[in-house]
């Protein structure tokens, strides 16, 4: 910047003395104070550089995405990355870059502490800048950070009420197949499970340490409604539960006579019944040799 305005001001002074003229010297050390302040003209399209805003990360089954803005005018944008205690990293799809968004899924290693840094570069990688202004993330990690999307489940069981969880599909990859998230949390991997009598607003809360639950202590005859979420113990905070899932009721149970009333009612009801249908048979067998009696001595007597 200094040499541009020495040469300004030589270049108007030699002016000056061929031309012997006064007038030219105000145009000349404006021009100066204007290359002071701005630059030149080449320099205001190359140099001026807006550094980027609200970096952040959002992350969702370890789909992990930093993005910033704004949208760049006349200059691009490169990301580099950095585990703490290690060098900084660039992703290839990240560099000298008009987009205000940078997919970092596969390069983050789920236990690792990462922070990034957003470059503003000249579109045409010349500029008055020694280095380009940048802006910093906060501190990010896949596995305390990522936000567990909501599980699935459905039930099973007939005499009790069994919730199979289906665990959630993850963006990560391993020997050509894509990862649950029970592959990741393994043991430190539970479910939270809300459950409640369809129609009541009284809720209990359950915490299983595996993709099943078995609940043995509930009306046979009623229907509950439960909501499922994943639920990591090692996090902070808000971070231990994930998504919630939409709510799902169970089927009402249908009892059948034996369940209804049991055995021994059932069996004293048919007892009853046989003896009432026998009595009826003896007394109709009675009353029938009693009239077959009655009228023999009368066909006699007309004979």
């Amino acid at each position: 910047m200094l040499f541009r305005v020495r040469s300004w001001i030589k270049y108007f002074m030699q002016l000056s003395q061929m031309m012997d003229s006064k007038p030219v010297m105000f145009p000349a050390l404006f021009l100066v104070w204007l290359t002071f302040v701005n630059g030149s003209p080449a320099s205001l399209e190359v140099g001026k550089l807006t550094k980027a805003t609200n970096v952040s990360w959002s992350s969702y089954n370890f789909k992990t995405i930093l993005s910033w803005g704004p949208k760049p005018v006349n200059y691009t944008y490169t990301v580099e990355f950095s585990r703490a205690g290690k060098d900084k990293q660039r992703n290839p799809h990240c560099i000298r870059s008009t987009e205000t968004e940078c997919d970092l899924t596969n390069e983050l290693d789920v236990k690792g502490v990462y922070s990034a840094e957003v470059l503003s570069e000249s579109l045409h990688g010349t500029s008055d800048y020694v280095e380009p202004p940048f802006t910093r993330s906060k501190k990010f990690c896949p596995y305390n950070d990522t936000l567990i999307g909501r599980p699935e489940f459905n039930f099973k069981g007939n005499k009790k009420i069994v919730l199979i969880i289906h665990d959630p599909i993850t963006a990560l990859h391993k020997d050509g197949r894509s990862l649950n998230i029970r592959d990741v949390f393994k043991k430190n991997l539970k479910y939270k499970i809300a459950y409640n009598k369809a129609g009541s607003t009284g809720k209990k809360m359950l915490i299983v340490d595996e993709s099943k639950a078995e609940f043995n202590d509930l009306n046979k005859d009623q229907s509950y409604c439960f909501s499922v979420a994943a639920y990591i113990p090692s996090r902070k905070g808000d971070n231990r539960v994930g998504e919630w899932s939409l709510p799902k009721c169970s089927p009402q149970v249908q009892n059948t006579v034996f369940e209804e009333y049991g055995l021994a009612v059932i069996g004293g009801a048919a007892f009853i019944i046989l003896a009432f249908v026998i009595g009826v048979i003896v007394l109709i067998v009675v009353c029938c040799k009693r009239v077959r009696r009655r009228t023999l001595p009368a066909k006699e007597t007309i004979v």
